[in-house]
């Protein structure tokens, strides 16, 4: 299911990738945060979009989403330190 989910279609993958950065947040699903990164940085998209995501992500699940966020800082910091 995830492969048809995330492959191309009339949304990009990066795209699918990029919303699901932002559930991901709004959940506090580390895991998933981790995964999506990788995934959306290995799709082409950018550090700025990826924060922005993440941003999405803060403003949807308000207070508690901001914890969530940090451990997604750290995730991109390490995807694109490398």
């Amino acid at each position: 299911m995830e492969q048809v989910a995330f492959s191309d279609g009339a949304l990009r993958k990066k795209e699918k990738e990029l919303i699901a950065i932002g559930i991901s947040v709004q959940m506090n699903c580390e895991s998933c945060m981790q995964w999506h990164i990788e995934q959306a940085a290995a799709a082409g998209a950018t550090y700025d979009e990826i924060l922005e995501a993440v941003e999405v992500g803060i403003e949807m699940g308000g207070g508690p989403a901001t914890v969530s966020a940090r451990f997604a800082l750290q995730v991109m910091e390490a995807v694109f330190s490398q």
